[in-house]
């Protein structure tokens, strides 16, 4: 699962600034081992070291000691097994599950296939893929009325000409 990118250098031993996609953000270096997917290929790499910086986080990774090392590194995935995340809570879901699920009426009718989710105004919002494409509150109960991720599907209280 990506959980975030590497988006710059941080002084000069090496230190990477990282746009983290974790609530919250600092959460990304409490993962001990990264799989660094970069234009070259995948490296592994433990976790030495990091904290919250401004907007970002930055992170200190084994054996990457050099600012020009760390460089190449720009732009970066960050990814971790699936294995590693905790479990969600009861009602709550990993964005990565819900992407691809169809997205239904409460009356059956399809509304879209969830292509991505972003943050909005205090809650999130799934983007559907389809003519025309939709953005809907995942706001549960409200408009979210089921998720069952083994069937592959959200049911939403969405009018279907909205």
């Amino acid at each position: 699962m990506t959980l975030g990118r590497i988006s710059g250098v941080f002084g000069v031993k090496g230190w990477v600034k990282v746009h983290s996609y974790t609530e919250p953000r600092e959460n990304v270096i409490t993962f001990s081992t990264w799989l660094v997917k970069a234009r070259g290929g995948e490296r592994r790499f433990e976790v030495e070291a990091g904290h919250a910086q401004g907007a970002g986080v930055v992170a200190k990774l084994r054996g990457l000691d050099d600012r020009e090392l760390a460089r190449e590194l720009i732009g970066a995935d960050i990814v971790v097994e699936r294995s590693e995340l905790p479990e969600c809570a009861p009602g709550e879901y990993y964005w990565t599950d819900l992407e691809g699920l169809e997205v239904r009426t409460v009356d059956g009718q399809v509304l879209g296939t969830v292509d991505h989710l972003v943050t909005h105004a205090g809650h999130d919002v799934l983007v559907l893929k389809g003519e025309p494409q939709r953005l809907i509150p995942f706001v549960a109960g409200q408009v979210i009325r089921e998720v069952d991720l083994a069937a592959g599907r959200i049911v939403a209280d969405w009018p279907l000409d909205y």
